[in-house]
């Protein structure tokens, strides 16, 4: 089985069910670059690879730092697990030169990729959509994001548009705080906003070829799920059942999977919410590429769901063919 770059937004679609680990091909797991997220990419390349090769198909580690395309070709690749996090990997760039390459890749497309990416973007079109999101504020300077306390409230969360896994993200509890926290952000060269801060629980809801698997809740101590809290502290609690009830796990999953086609993303993926005062759920951003180390959460999310790490690596890869037509899926083909 072959495929080329995938057809998107097919009602009554799904991935072929891949059953042989040759028809893969040859699959470059492109994991490193270039980005402030290199450390966490390096980690979940490495797991990916190690998975995709106990299972028997024909992966390779391939590095994308500097001018690493032309490998592509030149080696033969038939497809890539895209391992990478941040700029250059997760923003539409790689998808991009992928489809001019006629290169199958998992994940979303170029588009969505890039509107996941961009916060203050996606934002706006999770509001345009209808969907509940906290207040933010696009801010240029120190002076700025003074003036977005005042609009917002304290305490406030300041953090690089263009950035993940909560670089350059800073916690605002008092004015005095706004030089630091701005230069934090600044630092990263890109675009800044300022959010309100949200007090309530915080969940992600993980998604897999068009299914919402359980959703787990985060416990951060200290409050701040920051860049220590995701990938490295062992204090942080991550609770899967999340111990919502049944009709609470519904409408959250629902309100994940309008997120998710709100960017316009496909395959998999991760949305992260958190709940306000109230109660009620408010979108925090979408991931087209989230993490696969030992602390990331759609590995957790999909043992909840019976879903090996091997298989769900697995399964992602089939996101890199084309969908079934919904007359291929009725007759099983």
């Amino acid at each position: 089985m072959t495929g080329t770059s995938r057809t998107r937004e097919l009602p009554g679609s799904e991935f072929p069910k891949i059953s042989q680990a040759g028809d893969f091909g040859k699959v470059a797991v492109l994991y490193g670059g270039d980005s402030a997220e290199r450390e966490i990419s390096l980690m979940t390349g490495k797991a990916v690879h190690a998975a995709l090769i106990e299972r028997g198909v024909d992966a390779h580690l391939l590095d994308a730092a500097g001018d690493y395309l032309p490998q592509l070709t030149d080696a033969g690749f038939n497809r890539v697990w895209i391992a990478l996090h941040g700029r250059g990997g997760e923003d539409g760039t790689l998808q991009r030169r992928l489809d001019e390459m006629h290169l199958p890749y998992t994940g979303s497309g170029p588009d969505s990729a890039a509107l996941a990416m961009d916060k203050l973007a996606s934002k706006q079109a999770l509001l345009d959509a209808g969907l509940p999101t906290a207040p933010w504020q696009e801010v240029r300077s120190a002076e700025e994001l003074a003036a977005a306390a005042d609009t917002l409230g304290l305490p406030l969360i300041v953090k690089p548009a263009l950035e993940g896994s909560s670089i350059g993200m800073s916690k605002v509890n008092t004015i005095s705080d706004i030089a630091s926290a701005w230069q934090n952000a600044a630092a990263a060269d890109s675009p800044v906003m300022a959010e309100a801060w949200i007090s309530g629980g915080e969940y992600t809801a993980a998604i897999l070829q068009g299914e919402v698997l359980p959703l787990i809740r985060i416990e951060v101590q200290g409050g701040f799920y920051d860049y220590e809290a995701k990938y490295f502290s062992d204090e942080t609690g991550y609770h899967c059942p999340a111990g919502l009830s049944a009709e609470a796990e519904a409408q959250f999953a629902a309100l994940a999977m309008q997120a998710f086609m709100a960017v316009g993303c496909d395959g998999w993926g991760r949305v992260d919410f958190m709940l306000n005062e109230a109660g009620e759920p408010l979108i925090l951003e979408v991931n087209t590429v989230p993490g696969m180390t030992s602390h990331s959460l759609v590995p957790m999310a999909a043992a909840q769901a019976g879903i090996d790490f091997g298989g769900l690596v697995w399964r992602i890869l089939e996101t890199s063919f084309d969908r079934l037509s919904a007359e291929e899926v009725a007759h099983g083909t």
